[in-house]
Protein backbone atom coordinates (compact mmCIF):
# COMPACT_ATOMS: atom_id res chain seq x y z
CA UNK A 1 0.00 0.00 0.00
CA UNK A 2 0.77 3.38 -0.90
CA UNK A 3 2.28 5.75 2.18
CA UNK A 4 2.95 8.99 0.75
CA UNK A 5 0.37 11.51 0.26
CA UNK A 6 1.38 11.81 -3.08
CA UNK A 7 1.27 7.84 -3.64
CA UNK A 8 -2.27 7.55 -2.35
CA UNK A 9 -3.71 10.49 -5.09
CA UNK A 10 -1.55 8.66 -8.06
CA UNK A 11 -3.37 5.21 -6.85
CA UNK A 12 -7.00 6.75 -6.79
CA UNK A 13 -5.65 8.42 -10.32
CA UNK A 14 -4.72 5.24 -11.30
CA UNK A 15 -7.67 3.26 -10.52
CA UNK A 16 -10.00 6.03 -12.40
CA UNK A 17 -8.10 6.04 -15.14
CA UNK A 18 -7.81 1.95 -15.22
CA UNK A 19 -12.10 2.39 -15.43
CA UNK A 20 -12.25 4.53 -18.54
CA UNK A 21 -10.01 2.63 -20.23
CA UNK A 22 -11.31 -0.41 -19.80
CA UNK A 23 -14.71 0.78 -20.45
CA UNK A 24 -13.24 2.56 -23.96
CA UNK A 25 -11.75 -1.52 -24.81
CA UNK A 26 -14.68 -3.16 -23.60
CA UNK A 27 -16.85 -1.38 -26.24
CA UNK A 28 -14.43 -1.38 -28.99
CA UNK A 29 -13.19 -5.14 -28.69
CA UNK A 30 -17.65 -5.88 -28.33
CA UNK A 31 -18.28 -4.05 -31.50
CA UNK A 32 -15.52 -5.55 -33.41
CA UNK A 33 -17.31 -9.07 -32.25
CA UNK A 34 -20.63 -8.46 -33.55
CA UNK A 35 -19.39 -7.09 -36.94
CA UNK A 36 -17.51 -9.80 -37.34
CA UNK A 37 -20.35 -12.54 -36.68
CA UNK A 38 -21.88 -9.93 -38.98
CA UNK A 39 -19.71 -10.34 -41.85
CA UNK A 40 -19.53 -14.40 -41.47
CA UNK A 41 -23.18 -14.24 -42.15
CA UNK A 42 -23.04 -12.25 -45.13
CA UNK A 43 -25.27 -9.31 -44.10
CA UNK A 44 -23.94 -6.43 -45.57
CA UNK A 45 -26.48 -4.01 -44.97
CA UNK A 46 -26.47 -4.21 -40.97
CA UNK A 47 -22.69 -4.52 -41.21
CA UNK A 48 -22.26 -0.87 -43.03
CA UNK A 49 -24.86 0.51 -40.33
CA UNK A 50 -22.69 -0.42 -37.29
CA UNK A 51 -19.82 0.68 -39.07
CA UNK A 52 -19.81 4.34 -37.52
CA UNK A 53 -20.38 3.18 -34.37
CA UNK A 54 -17.07 0.91 -34.89
CA UNK A 55 -15.02 4.09 -35.83
CA UNK A 56 -16.33 6.00 -33.07
CA UNK A 57 -15.49 3.69 -30.37
CA UNK A 58 -11.78 3.02 -31.98
CA UNK A 59 -11.13 6.58 -32.27
CA UNK A 60 -12.19 6.97 -28.89
CA UNK A 61 -9.69 4.43 -27.26
CA UNK A 62 -7.07 5.90 -30.00
CA UNK A 63 -7.58 9.17 -28.66
CA UNK A 64 -7.60 7.74 -24.99
CA UNK A 65 -4.18 6.40 -25.11
CA UNK A 66 -6.07 2.66 -25.03
CA UNK A 67 -4.72 1.78 -28.17
CA UNK A 68 -2.18 3.44 -30.34
CA UNK A 69 -3.49 5.56 -33.20
CA UNK A 70 -1.87 3.45 -36.44
CA UNK A 71 -3.57 0.32 -33.95
CA UNK A 72 -6.78 2.38 -34.94
CA UNK A 73 -6.24 2.93 -38.43
CA UNK A 74 -5.46 -0.73 -38.92
CA UNK A 75 -8.67 -1.88 -37.41
CA UNK A 76 -10.40 0.59 -39.40
CA UNK A 77 -8.82 -0.35 -42.41
CA UNK A 78 -9.44 -4.23 -42.40
CA UNK A 79 -13.01 -4.38 -40.95
CA UNK A 80 -14.25 -1.68 -43.72
CA UNK A 81 -11.88 -4.44 -46.30
CA UNK A 82 -13.72 -7.06 -44.67
CA UNK A 83 -17.32 -5.73 -45.74
CA UNK A 84 -16.36 -4.49 -49.21
CA UNK A 85 -15.56 -8.46 -49.77
CA UNK A 86 -19.43 -9.39 -48.89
Amino acid sequence: MPITKSAKKALRQNRTKRLFNLRHSKQMKSLIKQISGLIKEKKKPEALKLLPQIYKAVDKAAKRGVIKKNTASRKKSRLTKAIDKI
